[in-house]
């Protein structure tokens, strides 16, 4: 199962260096080639056969994948309870102002470290979340402004943007199909509604797309209590009791 998952997302980096972005794009980092030794530990230990439910994020954050290759991918979290380890390299264009120190990185993405500390305190350990449950990015890509800025695809150009999206789009389709998926999680509304346009255009019917609040620090309901939040939302979903520690 972690094969073909590796393989999609490498069919899918192929189609993606056939892509050019420009203002407000300055850098392109894609975490999945240059921190692919972590990247691909982390699927190899944690994708398998019975997951049904995939949380989805957007694309990288500059200090959670685009640092570890994982998604929501919080240094900590990867290094001492994924208990991933390996080198990252660079980007071939890498802005004076985030650059990529891999599992060194002193700094802590918020919103993973609130993604994943909420289902380390549920699950107590990572295999039990990841029985039932895997988690990826609908974007490898992160896209940075001359000024260092992170730019999220919706602040894309049009063009390049549907361009973009429609490879990731028909990648993920891909992944739900491989993976036996039955809900689609978006982190945040836009991953959600991406899902859910995806899935419908191709054809994919028979799985469910649901949305949980993004943790991120932009987010004034997120800032006052995004696990109450959270936990609401998949205690609705039933997903809850997959989870819970013994």
């Amino acid at each position: 199962m972690s094969a073909r998952f590796l393989e999609i997302e490498q069919e899918l980096n192929g189609h993606l260096q056939s892509l050019a972005f420009g203002h407000p794009v300055r850098y392109t980092y894609n975490p999945v080639e240059y921190a692919w030794a972590t990247h691909s530990s982390f699927v190899e230990r944690y994708c398998h056969d019975g997951q049904t439910i995939l949380f989805l994020g957007m694309n990288p954050g500059p200090y959670g994948m685009a640092q570890t290759g994982v998604p929501f991918g919080e240094v900590n979290v990867v290094r001492d309870w994924f208990g991933i380890t390996g080198e990252v390299g660079h980007p071939a264009d890498e802005h004076p102002k985030r650059p990529i120190t891999g599992l060194a990185c002193t700094r802590s993405e918020v919103s993973g470290a609130r993604f994943w500390g909420f289902f380390r305190e549920l699950c107590g350990e990572p295999e039990r979340f990841f029985r039932h449950c895997f988690v990826h990015n609908l974007c490898p890509l992160m896209f940075l402004a001359e000024s260092g800025k992170n730019l999220t695809p919706p602040e894309l150009a049009v063009a390049e943007r549907n361009a973009l999206l429609a490879l990731c789009d028909k990648a993920l389709c891909q992944t739900v199909r491989a993976l036996g998926i039955t809900m689609v999680i978006g982190v945040g509304r836009v991953a959600e509604q991406r899902a859910r346009r995806a899935l419908s255009a191709d054809g994919i019917t028979d799985v469910r797309v649901e949305e949980i609040l993004h943790p991120s620090p932009r987010s004034p309901q997120a800032r006052t209590d995004w696990a109450a939040v959270a936990m609401a939302t998949l205690e609705k979903l039933g997903v809850v009791t997959l989870l819970r520690t013994e």
